[in-house]
């Protein structure tokens, strides 16, 4: 498997972690139970999941008037398509 495929099949499995992350935090606040720190969706957003964590995040309409996700996954999004484009694409 070339670093490429790796690559694809990690984006894949970070993004899908990230929207199930805010879908179980979303459940979870709905129920009123034990939540994922913000530290955490926040982290896997950062990791590479920024595509998931933004579908989650309007999907579930969960932490959408909150600064620090409305403005960080969408940088979070454009750094990592840079990066990508820099080190596959180019």
């Amino acid at each position: 498997m070339t670093l490429p495929q790796l690559f694809q099949i990690y984006l894949i499995a970070i993004n899908l972690l990230a929207f199930l992350l805010f879908g179980i935090d979303k459940r979870r606040a709905i129920q009123g139970r034990w939540r994922i720190p913000e530290r955490t969706l926040l982290l896997a957003s950062l990791l590479g999941g920024s595509l998931g964590g933004l579908a989650g995040m309007y999907l579930f309409h969960h932490k959408t008037h909150k600064p620090k996700f409305f403005v960080s996954l969408p940088v979070f999004l454009l750094v990592h398509l840079y990066l990508i484009w820099q080190l596959f694409i180019r």
